[in-house]
């Protein structure tokens, strides 16, 4: 299964546990489990407009980021150019984060209206190369439409979330038709696991698209260790200096801006490991042409660097 049809199939079950959970809500409430469904659908569809039109202003205001002119930013400037014209891409807005911990993405609704954003921090641990590549797993996204495919997602999920708690408050308070008990019950199940479903399949498309922005940016400009190489700086730096995020903005950034993850919260992360990461980049790098054993860049061991 390739990874738009993945995505598609995701998609597909989140509007299916959506429409399911809107079903409950109005059998409990107006004893009509049409009528809950299309309510749910219909605040949905608002939700999902607001996120389209409005998600770059809300998501660089979440991040202190703002909008930057080249003369402030020639170097980030440069490279984003350079990236966007490799990949086919229009030229993205370019935006700097004051935040100090090394990161990066991208957002805006499709590639006319793209934003990418550095933090401060990136820019000062990271060489041309490294950089580079950062921007290439970035204009990956803007190619894709990530960012619109992730705000989706988000909305459904939320939304989910949002029914749930009404099924749960309704039990809690006495409100809804208790006439039939195992009924009732089974709405409560209902409220308790889908919310879980649904995180669980947003963390899924999550993943998916860091995965393939990696390969996909990397072969864009034919340097997959350098993006290894970055990956490897952010993480270490990620760790020492967590950014204090929303979970919506957290699965924007090239990598988990949420510190060391315990076994747990790694399953429950929004970002693939970034050892399997490195590891599918060195796989890509040998198949490129690059050969093994060789030399150490930038942590990334196993392979030595030749530049074509």
């Amino acid at each position: 299964m390739g990874p738009r049809v993945g995505v598609a199939v995701l998609f597909t079950i989140l509007s299916l546990l959506f429409v399911a959970l809107g079903s409950a809500v109005g059998y409990l409430f107006y004893g009509s489990p049409v009528f809950g469904a299309l309510v749910f659908l219909g605040m949905s569809a608002i939700f999902n407009l607001i996120s389209y039109f409005f998600a770059g202003k809300f998501v660089l205001r979440a991040n202190r980021a703002k909008i930057v002119t080249e003369s402030e930013q020639p170097r980030l400037y440069a490279i984003v150019r350079d990236v966007s014209s490799t990949v086919g891409a229009p030229m993205p807005k370019v935006a700097v984060s004051d935040i100090s911990t090394p990161n990066a993405f991208a957002t805006g609704r499709n590639p006319k209206n793209a934003i990418v954003c550095a933090t401060k921090g990136i820019l000062n641990i990271l060489d041309d190369n490294e950089l580079k590549g950062v921007i290439a797993h970035e204009m990956a996204h803007v190619k894709d439409r990530d960012i619109l495919v992730m705000s989706v997602a988000a909305t459904i999920a939320g939304a989910i979330s949002w029914a749930a708690n009404s099924l749960i408050f309704a039990a809690i308070f006495g409100g809804g038709n208790r006439n039939n008990g195992a009924g009732f019950i089974g709405l409560l199940l209902m409220a308790i696991t889908v919310p879980i479903a649904a995180m669980l399949l947003q963390l899924a498309i999550s993943r998916k698209r860091e995965s393939q922005a990696d390969i996909v940016g990397a072969r864009s400009i034919g340097d997959p260790l350098s993006l290894a190489s970055a990956l490897r700086k952010l993480e270490t730096a990620n760790i020492r200096s967590p950014i204090k995020t929303s979970p919506a903005s957290s699965s924007l950034y090239i990598v988990s801006p949420g510190g060391r993850r315990s076994f747990i919260t790694s399953l429950m992360s929004t970002h693939p490991p970034i050892e399997a990461r490195i590891e599918r980049l060195q796989k890509l790098a040998l198949d490129m042409g690059f050969w093994s054993p060789g030399a150490d860049k930038g942590g990334v061991q196993g392979y030595s660097y030749i530049r074509h």
